[in-house]
């Protein structure tokens, strides 16, 4: 064995570290550990003037006394050539330095030439994780020009690259003839396999400095098919975060704008800032305009959004009973912004922002435009904008929350001087640290202040419906409850309200649990009500104040009775609840707002207020009782049941009296003895879970309200089943039963694919209103989604739109999608 002797490298060896690596020789010809371990130059070889010593296998070669690391010579045989000036390492050739290693069958380099020639099963590990392959490796000695032959690239960011031959120039450039290039990883089972995905070019060249890849000739491969060809693109580099340029257009359609590509244009502005602007060309509305800025800041982030469109076919919005749609206008646009900031860690301020043309603009050109695209799984369009301004803070026993609102209704039937204007809404809730009389007391306060323009009547009797009662008579005595509500009404509203609260639990030597209760809760209100047609039949007009109190006390009884058995355990526990309270005052004096949903069932039947918002108080003494079951079996799983009953026991029952919306008519509790409620759940295992609620009129026991669920989550797929059944509400405008069934599933195919699905299918109209079948495949380097959906929009004539949505993302070069509508049926 002979030893390679080398002086101290010069400084170019760090010229090069952190480059990106996708070139293929990056790690190889720019800065990879070859450079650190072979000298700068030849005249930093020292050749010996006698014949060297007899070899050794393994040699350590000090870096003079400069303070460089050492380099570790390993080979089966060093020979020198004093003839032709050259130093060849070879068999078995392993140079160590630092944390770099080049591996190879031989290892030459020529002094005349001042070429370093590394051949056979090259390979070079750097510290870094890169790994590069070759054949042959040629380089200059300031490695800045070379080439690589049968060139491999693994990258530690899961990028690979192959070329046939690969060649460095001005230490920048560098190109791949006959490249491939792909972000999948290799088949466990056979690596010789053809990726996911793939991109075979004639040529791919990478710009080091501008980090860029630039790709001729191209095909895009999946599953080693061809599917796709460019003869020119471009992309970032897998090292690039942000970059300005191009990003993946998208294509669309609809009934409304016809045919449709968005070709959005990125700019890196600065690392902390960035802007999109993505012009969106249709072929029967033209161009629409979009852009967006973005900016993050010390604290916090926000973003500027703005779109806008001069339509080409206005009259696409026109009714066909002739009346328009919102949409009926030239210029149509929106403008959004969002933002939120920390204060410290315990507050945060924000905002969100929407002004609009008109109102069904985000929806019409959906799903180019905004946050508002969908609110639920069936991709169902948002039926509302929300604006405000807002601060938050959260201790670790209070919550604070303060926050202006303006919304804007998308719906055609949205008429928006009929939606309020939260001045502010104020919520404040804090629980003290410590026992109060051995319990936990509480407090809570809201401060609500709205302002409506325009008296909001609903109808709820078929002739109302039919006739437009409500919004057209002229006659004010028509506008009572009987046949419309008051959901919102005309002027200015504020209230304060503050509620203190306390609670103990005490459990006695018998097992019986006795929880004690009582709350005082105090309303202050102003209203300046309008005047206006049928307002003053349902609540008095003008300026009024007005202040209520509602005290509380209460106990509530459990005790368990718990039964051992060698097949497992079983629980009965009656639970009694007597509540005492004065009547509620002031009903129907007070604007009801936040308090117009009621639904009684067992989630409710033990809560001591059952009104769902701070407009209404409930009063009256009330008793609650039920019995609940609950049985774990062994290898059996877990059951529990729970029956029970509301009972006004004295004065006046709040729900029997319906203020301005009916709010508690027709619920179940609004006779003394309410409706029957019930609850049976049963979890055989962790695969299975089947719950039904019931609600059984109280004189009949005839069934006012079932739900069935069903639910199933097994290694590969999940389901739920859900059956509505809900009799009619006459006082609230629910005139028929309503009956439905929710389906939705998942299965996963594999440990990619992914099948999805949902529907909703109305009894009464005996036909699907929702639906929604979607394929998908997700793994490290590709995403695929083909989603076939129906939902509706409010925009000309109301009908239920059916899209083919096809969404692709390939990772490190982008992602794209094409949507198209195939179907629209309208709504009778």
């Amino acid at each position: 064995m002979a030893g390679l002797a080398s002086a101290r490298p010069s400084a170019p060896r760090r010229y090069c570290r952190g480059v990106a690596t996708i070139a293929a020789v990056l790690s190889l010809l720019a800065c990879g550990g070859l450079i650190a371990s072979a000298p700068a130059s030849a005249q930093e070889l020292q050749f010996p003037q006698r014949p060297p010593p007899k070899p050794k296998s393994k040699i350590a070669i000090d870096r003079e006394k400069s303070g460089q690391k050492q380099m570790l010579v390993q080979a089966t045989e060093i020979d020198y050539d004093y003839a032709n000036n050259r130093i060849a390492a070879v068999g078995n050739v392993q140079i160590y330095y630092g944390d770099t290693t080049l591996e190879a069958d031989r290892v030459i380099y020529d002094q005349k030439t001042k070429r370093l020639h590394a051949e056979g099963n090259v390979r070079l590990t750097e510290q870094d994780g890169k790994v590069t392959y070759g054949e042959i490796m040629d380089l200059s000695d300031d490695y800045r020009d070379g080439f690589v032959d049968s060139l491999r690239l693994d990258a530690p960011d899961q990028t690979r690259m192959a070329a046939t031959r690969a060649e460095r120039s001005s230490g920048n450039y560098t190109v791949f003839h006959n490249g491939i290039y792909t972000a999948c990883a290799p088949c466990k089972d056979d690596p010789k396999k053809p990726p996911l995905w793939q991109v075979k070019a004639a040529r791919i060249i990478h710009d080091q400095g501008e980090k860029m890849m630039y790709f001729e000739d191209a095909r895009i491969e999946f599953f080693g098919k061809p599917l796709a060809w460019l003869p020119y693109f471009s992309a970032p580099d897998p090292t690039v975060k942000r970059k300005t340029g191009f990003l993946m257009p998208s294509v669309g359609g609809s009934s409304i704008y016809g045919g449709a590509v968005e070709i959005p244009y990125y700019w890196a502005l600065a690392p902390n800032y960035d802007a999109t602007f993505a012009p969106m060309l249709t072929t029967k509305q033209g161009p629409l305009l979009q852009g967006e800025f973005r900016e993050r800041l010390i604290n916090g982030a926000y973003s500027i959004r703005a779109a806008g469109i001069y339509q080409l076919d206005p009259n696409y919005f026109i009714r066909s009973d002739g009346t328009t749609t919102p949409g009926y206008r030239n210029f149509r646009g929106s403008l959004e912004s969002t933002g939120m900031f920390a204060l410290n860690d315990k507050w945060v301020w924000g905002w969100d922002g929407t002004a609009l043309t008109d109102r069904t603009f985000l929806q019409d050109y959906n799903p180019h435009l905004s946050q508002y695209r969908t609110t639920d799984a069936f991709q169902n369009p948002a039926s509302e904008a929300v604006s405000q301004l807002y601060i938050s803070g959260k201790g670790n026993r209070s919550y604070f929350d303060a926050r202006t609102i303006y919304y804007l209704g998308f719906s055609d039937a949205d008429t928006q001087s009929q939606i309020p204007i939260i001045h502010p809404v104020v919520d404040y809730n804090y629980v003290f640290d410590r026992p109060i009389l051995g319990g936990e007391l509480s407090y809570r306060t809201n401060f609500t202040s709205l302002t409506r323009n325009q008296a909001d009547f609903d109808p709820i009797t078929q002739s109302a419906l039919n006739n437009g009662t409500c919004t057209q008579t002229a006659d004010p005595a028509i506008k009572t409850t009987a046949n419309c509500l008051l959901r919102g009404v005309p002027g200015t509203y504020t209230r304060f309200s503050a509620e203190t609260q306390w609670r103990r639990s005490i459990t006695d030597q018998f097992g019986q649990i006795f929880t004690p209760f009582a709350s005082i809760r105090v309303d202050a209100g102003s209203m300046q009500i309008q005047n206006q047609p049928g307002v003053s039949n349902y609540i008095d007009t003008g300026d009024t104040n007005l202040v209520r109190a509602m005290p509380t006390i209460g106990l509530e009884y459990r005790y368990p009775f718990i039964s051992v058995q060698s097949w497992g355990t079983q629980t009965v526990e009656p639970i009694a609840q007597i509540i005492v309270r004065p009547n509620e005052t002031q009903i129907g004096r007070w604007p009801t707002e936040d308090a117009q949903s009621l639904t009684y069932d067992d989630s409710n039947l033990f809560r001591v207020d059952k009104f769902s918002g701070w407009d209404r108080a409930e009063g009256g003494g009330r008793a609650n009782y039920g019995l609940q079951y609950t049985a774990q079996i062994n290898q059996g799983g877990f059951i529990n049941a729970l029956f029970g009953q509301s009972y006004s026991i004295f004065g006046q029952n709040s729900f029997a009296y319906g203020g301005t919306t009916n709010t508690g008519l027709d619920t179940g509790l609004d006779t003394t003895a309410s409706d029957y409620v019930a609850r049976v759940s049963y979890q055989p295992n962790s695969t299975y879970m089947f719950t039904s609620r019931f609600r059984f009129d109280n004189d009949r026991f005839t069934v006012q309200r079932t739900e069935l669920e069903a639910r199933a989550t097994f290694d590969r797929w999940t389901g739920s089943l859900l059956y509505g059944d809900y009799a009619a509400q006459p006082a609230l405008g629910i005139l028929d039963r309503q009956q439905g069934i929710l389906g939705t599933g998942q299965i996963k195919l594999d440990a990619n694919w992914v099948l999805i699905g949902g529907a909703r299918y109305d009894i009464n109209a005996g036909k699907f209103d929702q639906t929604r079948v979607g394929l998908g495949y997700v793994d490290d380097c590709l995403i695929f989604g083909l989603n076939y959906i129906t939902n509706y929009t409010y925009s000309g004539n109301v009908a239920a739109n059916h899209t083919i949505m096809l969404q692709l993302t390939l990772r490190t070069l982008g992602g794209t999608s094409v949507s198209q509508g195939v179907g629209k049926s309208t709504s009778n």
